[in-house]
């Protein structure tokens, strides 16, 4: 059984099911919009369930609107008590302050439940924060948790540091969600947001362990290191050991698609014992090959997926990254991008993407300047 955290008056399970990368039944072209498979799904949480996990993420707007129907669905099968669901509210789409009332209501009837265990404000930074205050979100939530449809509030983030201090001063908070592995430990400053997170006293929810799989398939020269220490040892398992390495995390999400990534997860996850120095060095060192490949952060979330041309970004951004870490050669980068219906040519710099990004990437930069560089 996969290890438990202690929280509060409870214990949440040290792996958490994420719902944005579900089984579709057409190939992963998340733009596209594919529709998610329910009978693979509904396998996953059910292993999920054998083996312990009971913390299950989802948010408005993952698979455009459809995670949040499915998970419901899922879980229908299991006592209430038995799991905790999480949700977030988007409040950059809220027109209006009396639209997180319409959002909440319509999350709780998409899961088909009376109450969420962990809510969060969801991808807060400078803008999204001064949001928040205009429409008294915290406010908002913290009357859900009165009425009894919100147990524990939260908060996740993407923002600058300075933006975590003055939200994490705001309120009394229950946890708080970050963005944090081996490669965004310096890349993201998730070292200083976990610190400043632990010194509050504020329980840390990990997200993008794998940074959306990119370090589950490494570069050749990080498998290298990898497999020459552990070489029984998956590269995600890597990932996930790095962040369960402290002390103060207190469940890890992963976007698990496939039986098999989720049992290599659970394998690393029970009976864990923290990495040692010689552990973390080799993951030091492993992100510093990464980042002389110059690749693009794109963690292939798709927040940016609604640009007004139909560019296909996260696509166009993966066949790039593959050409940059080897794994493929430039031929085979050219006729997958080849492949990609709208590609960066049509991009009209309107910074829509730009504005959504979680990982802060200057997307139409990119797209106007990097891509051609490589595909013309």
């Amino acid at each position: 059984m996969i290890d438990r955290v202690k929280f509060k008056d409870t214990e949440v399970s040290r792996l958490g099911l994420g719902t944005m990368r579900l089984p579709v039944r057409t190939p992963l072209k998340r733009e596209a919009n594919p529709m998610i498979d329910y009978k693979e799904g509904q396998k996953l949480v059910d292993l999920a369930f054998e083996y312990g996990i009971n913390y299950f993420d989802t948010a408005y707007m993952y698979h455009a609107g459809k995670s949040e129907s499915f998970i419901g669905t899922a879980l229908k099968k299991y006592p209430r008590e038995s799991f905790f669901l999480a949700d977030k509210l988007p409040v950059w789409m809220c027109l209006k302050k009396s639209d997180m009332e319409k959002i909440f209501n319509k999350q709780l009837s998409r899961c088909g439940v009376d109450y969420f265990d962990f809510y969060l404000l969801h991808a807060l930074d400078g803008g999204n924060w001064e949001k928040c205050k205009k429409y008294n979100a915290v406010e908002f939530v913290e009357q859900k948790r009165k009425e009894g449809k919100v147990k524990y509030f939260g908060f996740s983030f993407h923002g600058s540091i300075d933006d975590l201090k003055e939200i994490v001063a705001a309120h009394d908070w229950d946890f708080a969600q970050i963005q944090m592995n081996y490669l965004d430990w310096k890349n993201q400053n998730a070292k200083e947001q976990y610190q400043i997170l632990t010194d509050a006293g504020i329980p840390v929810i990990i997200m993008e362990p794998v940074r959306g799989g990119k370090l589950a398939n490494p570069p050749k020269a990080v498998q290298e290191i990898f497999k020459n220490a552990k070489p029984d040892k998956s590269m995600a398992s890597w990932a996930m050991g790095f962040d369960a390495s402290f002390d103060n995390v207190l469940t890890i999400l992963s976007g698990m698609n496939a039986e098999e990534q989720m049992l290599d997860n659970i394998e690393t996850l029970t009976d864990f014992a923290p990495f040692n120095e010689q552990e973390f060095k080799l993951c030091a060192n492993a992100a510093a090959i990464f980042n002389k490949n110059d690749i693009i952060p794109c963690t292939g979330c798709d927040y940016c997926a609604d640009c007004p041309k139909g560019v296909k970004i996260s696509s166009i951004f993966a066949v790039y990254n593959e050409l940059k870490n080897g794994d493929i050669t430039q031929k085979q980068a050219e006729e997958k991008y080849s492949a990609i219906d709208v590609n960066a040519s049509q991009c009209i710099k309107c910074g829509k993407c730009k504005s959504h990004c979680p990982q802060q990437i200057d997307i139409p930069m990119q797209l106007k300047d990097t891509i051609p560089k490589v595909f013309g």
